[in-house]
């Protein structure tokens, strides 16, 4: 991949355990690739310190977010891990770019949405205080996900759909609410009809491309072990859906990022 093509990862998980034995190895991988910025979602209270490390050795790659993933939401837990969260987000030197991960799953657990919606609504009225838009999990919960972002929403609500898979019109509904719709490893499989739809319906400013490694590989690597380096493979599945070059779904979309997360570079084309 030319060095003047910049991408950026907007979700892997790359303090996970699975890249214990190779980080190093793994992260430059990535920037051989061209993927200069990768941006790195919180779980729960496990994932907050190895996330915290990584940032730290690559600060100019590595961004951090905070937040609660949906699944980690017990009742049990609830109260010391929502607190934790928000002490990281209001109480510390650390700088988060965004609210995350965040959001509504039902398919591992239905009894608990609920708390699942509680602990969803009270950080996106984190991300609206604080001014930082939010990266959203949603599996077999669109609807419900929707309906409570558009519960808060109130204009200065923003982020990603994380992991999008609907159509055109959950595309529709998303980017009505002032999201993006994060088009990862899932836009190569062979069953893709409905999402390659929505991504040549969707305009290329309300696209953004993620990897969520080490889950989800794009073709042909499935079964394996995603990365960040993969990313360019699925900004080639995009061109060719949009009919245009991978430079420019690189610009466009990382430039995205780039504004949605913050992140001011002078020299994003600057071959380094």
């Amino acid at each position: 991949m030319s060095n003047s093509i910049v991408f950026a990862d907007t979700h892997a998980h790359l303090y996970a355990e699975q890249f214990d034995q190779d980080r190093s190895d793994m992260i430059q991988r990535a920037i051989k690739e061209g993927v200069k910025y990768i941006f790195l979602p919180n779980i729960d209270s496990t994932s907050i310190n190895p996330m915290h490390r990584l940032a730290e050795a690559y600060p100019e790659h590595c961004f951090t977010m905070m937040g609660l993933h949906p699944c980690s939401v017990k009742p049990d837990t609830f109260d010391a891990e929502m607190q934790l969260m928000e002490n990281y987000l209001f109480n510390t030197e650390y700088k988060y770019v965004a609210v995350g991960e965040i959001g509504i799953d039902l398919y591992w657990d239905k009894t608990t949405l609920e708390l699942q919606k509680k602990a969803f609504i009270e950080q996106l009225e984190w991300a609206k205080k604080l001014h930082l838009p939010v990266s959203v999990h949603c599996r077999d919960a669109f609807n419900e996900t929707m309906e409570c972002i558009e519960q808060v929403q109130d204009g200065t609500l923003k982020g990603i759909m994380h992991c999008f898979g609907g159509g055109v019109q959950e595309a529709k509904r998303v980017v009505k609410a002032s999201f993006f719709i994060g088009i990862g490893g899932v836009a190569t499989f062979k069953n893709r009809k409905r999402l390659a739809e929505a991504i040549a319906d969707t305009p290329i400013e309300n696209i953004v491309l993620e990897t969520d490694a080490p889950y989800l590989p794009p073709e042909p690597y499935r079964g394996k072990r995603n990365e960040s380096a993969y990313i360019p493979i699925i900004a080639s599945v995009v061109a060719q859906i949009r009919q245009c070059s991978i430079a420019e779904v690189a610009e466009k979309t990382t430039q995205n990022a780039l504004n949605l997360f913050q992140i001011h570079s002078l020299n994003l084309y600057q071959d380094k």
